[in-house]
């Protein structure tokens, strides 16, 4: 198990085959998945599939990371980096409904931003966001991101992309 990064409340690690129970559970929110066009797994099986197969830290040495409670080593969802077909990098967050509203999302937003620019010299990270998903374009904003654009994305009609560049500090707003 790798750590990747730290902030006062959260421990980002790689995703490993072991998370696969708490990976199925949170990819079966209906909610969860609500403005992702994402399909759950069919099975706890089916996600540590996934998860053993997950390729992106040797492919890219990034990717979405498992985000830990520091006080309960309780997973509560995923945040980090994926390269996409396009050759953008965004960024993406998932977390369980009842963490939601407690800033983990910002948090590790904020700490995967300055990684993917300190640490990963990446110039620009966008983020992909369903128009109605309010709570994600917040999240987005407070970090630092801005508006760009309308496009499809992964099925989801005029998806809003925003984006930051190394040259702008992320920051909370």
């Amino acid at each position: 198990m790798k750590i990747i990064l730290e902030t006062d409340r959260l421990i980002l690690r790689e995703l490993i085959s072991q998370d696969a129970l708490s990976f199925h559970q949170l990819n079966s929110s209906e909610n969860v998945l609500r403005f992702t066009g994402d399909v759950p797994f069919s099975s706890v099986l089916e996600a540590e599939k996934f998860l053993i197969n997950y390729s992106d830290y040797l492919q890219n040495g990034f990717g979405r990371w498992a985000v830990i409670l520091k006080t309960s080593q309780k997973f509560i969802g995923w945040c980090g980096l994926k390269l996409h077909d396009d050759d953008m990098i965004d960024l993406g967050f998932r977390f369980f409904e009842d963490e939601w509203n407690k800033g983990y999302a910002t948090e590790s937003s904020l700490a995967v931003i300055q990684y993917g620019f300190d640490v990963l010299n990446i110039k620009t990270i966008v983020g992909r966001v369903a128009p109605d998903n309010k709570a994600s374009v917040q999240v987005l904003t407070k970090v630092g991101m801005t508006f760009w654009k309308q496009d499809s994305c992964n099925g989801i009609e005029n998806a809003q992309f925003y984006h930051i560049t190394q040259t702008k500090k992320a920051t909370l707003r």
